[in-house]
């Protein structure tokens, strides 16, 4: 009998590391879920982003009608002010105004809603085509490069 003590320690010990190495491996599996569940998240809100432009443009016809000569292609959305007279009720702008006062609170948005503070969002046109691109610092490096996602739409006034 002396010959079976301490057997059932043993199962015991490796019943424990076992359980552990298994809980870590599910830990692991729960970070990474939870990381790409936040890259997801981002990516649709980037789409969202995209498509409020895309509407905004659509609602000031007069300016981006002009095609590469509209206020949102020539004016950086880095750059843009917030224009008054577009955020009252009883204000009055112009469809210049009212694009510039887009591209700032989309670009106000973008740095709000995004990770990082430093996301672009870029508008060009290619006749008939309208192009939206947004990039973010998905991976938290503090730059957006080439490894952070970018979603891009196209659409036609």
């Amino acid at each position: 009998m002396k010959k079976n003590q301490g057997f059932t320690l043993i199962e015991v010990l490796i019943t424990v590391v076992v359980l552990a190495v298994g809980l870590l491996g599910l830990a692991g599996l729960q970070t990474y879920s939870l990381k790409h569940n936040q890259t997801a998240y981002y990516r649709s809100q980037a789409t969202q982003l995209a498509y409020d432009m895309a509407d905004r443009m659509r609602a000031n016809i007069a300016d981006a009608s002009k095609g590469n000569n509209s206020v949102y292609i020539t004016t950086s959305p880095s750059s843009s002010v917030s224009q008054a007279g577009c955020t009252a009720v009883a204000g009055s702008c112009i469809p210049a105004e009212m694009a510039e006062n887009d591209l700032f609170e989309w670009y106000t948005s973008l740095t709000n809603i995004l990770p990082g503070s430093n996301a672009i969002g870029t508008i060009s046109f290619n006749d008939p085509l309208f192009s939206i691109s947004i990039q973010w610092d998905d991976n938290r490096d503090d730059l957006v490069n080439a490894t952070d996602p970018r979603f891009q739409t196209d659409f036609q006034l």
